[in-house]
């Protein structure tokens, strides 16, 4: 099976096998947003356990 293209570009294996993703609406019209609200948005997350089986399937992990 094939790893999705675009999901590699947007998702990253830790070691303790979740899975990481950047946060999203950091890209524009950033002028109306908080800067605490922005601040928070630049670090990664961990993909939530609802959706892990449908990231594993497009990164080919399983």
């Amino acid at each position: 099976m094939k790893t999705n293209p675009g999901a590699k570009k947007r998702f990253k294996v830790m070691t303790s096998g979740k899975i990481k993703r950047k946060h999203a609406f950091k890209s524009h019209i950033l002028t109306k947003k908080a800067t605490k609200r922005k601040r928070n948005l630049t670090y990664f997350t961990v993909v939530h356990k609802a959706d892990m089986n449908n990231v594993k399937h497009l990164l080919a992990l399983k």
